[in-house]
């Protein structure tokens, strides 16, 4: 694309195991060309000395110790400055990628109202079922969900079209708008800083493009002990009351501590219907 230039950081903390999964699948994409950044947060499992005697070719930059998902993104972007790296793509090392799914994102930055290009994300352990396809942002209500979330996919979800909220599982931008906006607010160590960038992002007058012909799958929650792990779900809650706080949704200061009680039984209840229906599905296959 006009000698531009593409890196994807991926970070890590521990997960050797899902780090060398992720890194063997980005060797599969073989155009467009593109640098992998290994950003590594301290891991203490051997993933450094690893991903050094596996793949040779991919750039690692220890960070020495856990900064957290904004604050260790942030150092390895910074490290692209003045390299001449054009477009960024940040990618969680619990993910394998479709060999194809570069190209579909960096399509949607080419559109100069285009500030940030999201993949469809599936489940690894059920890749047929949706995590992501599209976010969807209730300022009023303090509603922060993904679009599909634990639906079969199918062709309601292989439409591309503008979206409230990129997840930082995957997501790409042009390194200007990056640096514009700040990149990721370091104050959300864990959980809500793709949602703020996200609205950032649109501050400026630029669009979240959900991108479906970009796959991915992700082992949803692999360095959180569970998809509703209570600790996580804490984690999610102060998140969500700081961006609430930041953004002046007083709505969503006021209505999300009282719904919260609410959406916690019925999120359980979609998980349990969904462990439930995964459960017999590969029994039946």
């Amino acid at each position: 694309m006009n000698g531009e230039k593409t890196a994807v950081i991926v970070l890590s903390w521990n997960g050797a195991a899902d780090t060398l999964a992720c890194l063997a699948s980005l060797v599969k994409v073989r155009q467009p060309e593109f640098t992998v950044i290994l950003a590594d947060n301290g891991s203490t499992d051997g993933t450094v000395a690893l991903v050094r005697q596996a793949f040779p070719k991919v750039e690692i930059l220890e960070l020495g110790r856990n900064l957290g998902f904004a604050a260790g993104n942030n150092a390895a972007f910074r490290s692209l400055c003045r390299r001449g790296f054009d477009r960024v793509v940040f990618l969680n090392n619990d993910t394998v990628v479709d060999p194809g799914f570069l190209q579909p994102l960096l399509d949607e930055l080419q559109k100069p109202w285009v500030g940030i290009a999201a993949p469809k994300i599936l489940y690894m352990d059920n890749p047929e079922r949706i995590w992501y396809a599209g976010g969807v942002l209730d300022s009023a209500t303090g509603l922060i969900e993904h679009t599909g979330i634990r639906q079969p996919d199918g062709p309601r979800f292989d439409t591309p079209e503008p979206v409230w909220y990129a997840t930082g599982c995957c997501l790409g931008m042009r390194s200007y708008d990056f640096e514009a906006v700040g990149g990721f607010d370091e104050r959300f160590r864990m959980y809500g800083e793709d949602v703020d960038l996200s609205i950032k992002v649109r501050k400026r007058g630029l669009i979240v493009m959900y991108q479906p012909a970009s796959r991915i799958w992700h082992r949803v929650s692999a360095s959180s002990s569970g998809e509703m792990n209570l600790g996580k779900q804490l984690r999610k809650s102060v998140a969500a009351m700081t961006l609430f706080a930041k953004h002046g949704m007083i709505g969503g200061l006021v209505l999300y501590p009282l719904l919260l009680p609410f959406r916690a039984v019925l999120g359980l209840l979609r998980f349990l219907l969904f462990r439930r229906k995964s459960s017999q599905e590969r029994e039946e296959v």
